[in-house]
């Protein structure tokens, strides 16, 4: 009887062994078949696989195909301070025209703005930067020159002395002529009315980089905390860089630059400034002027506290004009509002 029960504690030890082992296989089993994200090498590969967020710039939507719009904005000194909606463009174009002044082309695109303005006739040579940006030309009025382009070049234009897009703000106490304002929904009424096209294949004029480019190191790089461009004996136009905001507050004969509606200062993130020959067209009496735009020189891209010397180039009055830095490749520009300042020939220009 002694023997039989020592054999059964001999088998009760052998069968708590082997469960034990049958314990320990089926963990082993189970943590060999874990999904491979609960495991660290599979983590780590993961997040090494893991697509990364592509950075939107903000100034435009780059999938958008509407199409944009060009308005001409009055910049008598009359009208400083009546201004309006000039920091929704993307782009503005500053250019010379007759008696020293200068005129404004606000850029627009996917913006809803109730008061644009006040909005100005047409000089010739603006057609050639609505070209460039494919956009729809929104004008009160025309030089003979420009009405006869627009014709030969087939410029799809709004012109408010045709078309009744735009309201007279006569509480301004100004000048008739500097009292016509429109909005974004007359604009687009004027476009369908005209049956033009509203939507656009073309990639906008200058390439955006959602990250901040770095100018200091580039070739040629100079400070830029101050930009005085100098457009006649009495027009000046000047930016002064904010370093908390990073953007360049704009002056126009050491005057503040504000807006009516906001009473805020404009800005801009990006300046693209260069110099072309302007001259005033025989016979013209009231002096009007012509460009010598169509060819290639060279000028200055500022952003962001420093300069860099560009190259420009336009090859005919609709294509785009391509700017590049010194070793050939195009610009990259800050995502923000950019001023075009094509500044006449031998004036002053500083930056400092």
């Amino acid at each position: 009887m002694a023997k039989k029960k020592k054999l059964n504690k001999k088998g009760k030890r052998a069968l708590s062994i082997l469960i034990l082992l049958i314990i320990v296989i089926i963990a082993i089993v189970v943590c060999l078949n874990l999904p491979k994200s609960k495991t660290k090498d599979s983590t780590d590969k993961a997040k090494e696989t893991k697509p990364k967020v592509e950075e939107k710039i903000k100034i435009l939507d780059l999938d958008s195909k509407s199409r944009p719009y060009a308005v001409m904005i009055n910049n008598i000194k009359t009208v400083w301070g009546y201004q309006s909606g000039l920091q929704d463009a993307y782009m503005v174009y500053e250019i010379i025209v007759e008696g020293g002044y200068t005129r404004l082309m606000a850029v627009y695109k996917d913006k809803n703005l109730d008061r644009i303005g006040s909005v100005r006739s047409s000089r010739h040579y603006f057609l050639d930067y609505a070209l460039e940006n494919d956009a729809i030309y929104v004008h009160f009025g025309w030089s003979p020159q420009a009405e006869s382009d627009m014709k030969t070049l087939g410029v799809n234009n709004i012109n408010f002395l045709s078309y009744n897009g735009y309201t007279r703000d006569t509480s301004l106490g100004l000048a008739t002529e500097h009292t016509a304002f429109t909005t974004t929904s007359k604009i687009m009424s004027g476009a369908e009315y005209y049956k033009y096209r509203t939507t656009t294949d073309e990639k906008p004029l200058l390439e955006y980089s959602a990250k901040s480019v770095n100018l200091s190191n580039m070739d040629g790089a100079i400070p830029a905390n101050k930009v005085y461009i100098d457009y006649s004996s009495s027009r000046n136009t000047s930016f002064e860089y904010d370093s908390v905001n990073k953007v360049y507050n704009r002056f126009q004969n050491n005057t503040v630059h504000k807006d009516y509606v906001t009473g805020l200062q404009y800005t801009a993130k990006n300046i693209i400034t260069y110099q072309v020959n302007s001259y005033s067209i025989g016979g013209d009496y009231k002096g009007r002027q012509t460009l010598d735009n169509i060819g290639k020189g060279t000028g200055w891209y500022i952003s962001e506290g420093y300069a860099v010397p560009i190259t420009w180039e336009k090859s005919s009055r609709a294509s785009k004009t391509v700017y590049k830095y010194n070793d050939g490749t195009e610009i990259k520009v800050n995502d923000g509002n950019t001023y075009i300042e094509i500044q006449p020939l031998n004036r002053q220009l500083t930056i400092e």
